[in-house]
Parts: C-alpha cells; structure tokens; sequence
C-alpha cells in the first residue's frame, strides 16, 4: 500500500492523563467501525485484540483496524497518559487529468502493537494532534489531518528502522544517490552492485524492502519525475527529452512515461502549461 495515495478523515481524538496509582479498564471488548491508533506513556497492562494478548509497556503504541473486537486494561504506578486518534481513510489517485477516489478496502501495513524505543518524536506529534483537537483554532482540521499523517509517517519510519538495520539505509542512499547523478543515462543493476560491493540479487532485496520499489522501477520513476520538468518549461521536443533521460527509443519513453502517469508526454504538456 502506497500511504502517500491515502486522504484521511479524523472523527475524533482523545487523551487522558493519570495522576494516581490505579487500574483503569477501557470498556469490554468493543469493537469500532472505523481506524484507531493509540499511544500509551508510563503505565503498564494488556491489550487484547482479535483474541491474543498484548503486553504493554512505557511507551507502547497500538493499531486498531475496523471491525476488530478488543480490549483495554493498563496498571497505574506514576502520572500516566492514553491519546488516541480515530480516523477513516480512502485511497486517492490523479489519473489522465481526473482524480479516482475508492474507499479503503483494507487495513494499514501497520503492527497491532509496537514498542518503540525511542517514542519522544512519536509522543510529540500524539500531544499537538490531540491538542489542535481539543482546542479547536481555525483550520484545527486541516492542522490535525496534516498531523496524522506525519504520525503515520514517524510509525512506518520506526517500522522501518527496526526491520532493517543502519547499513541497508546507508547502501540505498548511495544508490539513489548515484542514479540522481547519473539520471541522463542508462545504469544497470550490475553496476549498482559493484558500486556497494553486493551481489545484484541481494542488493535488488535490500532496495526493494527500504523502498518497496525494484531498482529498475524507482530509477524509471525518477527519470519521469525530472522528464516532468523539463517538458514544463516547454523548449523540448519529446524526442529531446528522451534523449536527455537516457532513452535511445522515443516511443519507449513515451510508453514509460504513460504507464507511470496514465498519460502520454504531449498530453502532459498541453494539459499543464497554457
């Protein structure tokens, strides 16, 4: 699931803070009709969803998705805090000049529970989200949407860093960094390979899990992004830019471009610059 195609609709959020020793249980399994993400500081207990139980622990965060019963019961020792977001979402796409809206069909890539170790940066965006919330200021939706979706982004980035360790983040930065200084030509994944010192296959695996696109794919998508750029300022034939992204085939980048953009270069032109 590509997050960045998700426009998102929060119902509500909460947040609720412990200043004494307690057991605090959060109604009997109940089960929602929409997403919920929620974060727990400084108390310990159980969540239960779907039947299996969860350990919570300082700093512990939890995905809900629709029609999942579970239940809530956290032991407090100190000042603790509960926030949480309840949202929907549909995925949007922008298609040959028209925008294609479909409900969610799924759920969030996201862990029913995640410990995170370092939950400062996640903890932050959580108490401005719930903040803006409550406050109500103007445009409050616009800020907390715009909030939710640098949350979500912070998760998966956390996500990311545990799956996958500090080297695998550093070989695709110097990948991608490569193929932005080489984007006027053709690079092989050959070539990629030898520049890390790894074999094609593991780094196509490497690049694939940090980035969820093939080396092939991410590097044709650049080239279409920048192709993007310079069909807009209008002073190139399509077989100049072609030329310039490294295709020896007009067509062939004409074809590319399409599939990637649902349109063909000219098309784009006319329907971008007047």
């Amino acid at each position: 699931m590509n997050i960045g195609n998700l426009f998102f609709h929060i119902h509500y959020c909460n947040m609720r803070q412990f200043d004494k020793a307690m057991k605090y249980e959060f109604k009997t399994k109940r089960t929602l009709k929409h997403h919920e993400i929620g974060f727990i500081i400084g108390a310990k207990g159980n969540i239960i969803i779907e039947n299996k139980k969860y350990k919570i622990n300082e700093g512990t965060l939890f995905y809900i998705s629709p029609n999942v019963p579970h239940f809530t019961e956290l032991y407090i020792e100190k000042t603790a805090y509960f926030m949480a977001v309840h949202f929907s979402f549909a995925k949007v796409t922008f298609n040959d000049n028209s925008w294609i809206v479909k409900n969610e069909a799924e759920k969030l890539p996201l862990q029913p529970l995640q410990e995170l170790k370092d939950y400062s940066q996640i903890g932050e965006i959580f108490k401005k989200l719930t903040k803006y919330w409550y406050d109500k200021l103007p445009n409050y939706e616009f800020v907390t949407k715009n909030l939710l979706e640098q949350l979500i982004f912070q998760i998966y980035e956390d996500m990311r860093e545990q799956k996958h360790n500090y080297n695998a983040n550093l070989i695709v930065e110097k990948v991608i960094k490569y193929m932005n200084q080489n984007i006027s030509r053709k690079v092989t994944v050959t070539e990629l390979s030898d520049l890390v010192k790894l074999s094609p296959t593991y780094l196509s695996e490497t690049f694939k899990a940090e980035t969820g696109y093939s080396i092939i794919k991410f590097f044709n998508k650049m080239k279409i992004d920048k192709a993007k750029e310079i069909i807009i300022e209008g002073d190139k034939k399509v077989k100049e830019v072609a030329t310039l992204m490294g295709f020896s085939d007009e067509f062939y980048f004409s074809k590319m471009f399409k599939k990637l953009e649902g349109i063909s270069p000219s098309q784009f032109y006319s329907r971008n610059v007047y």
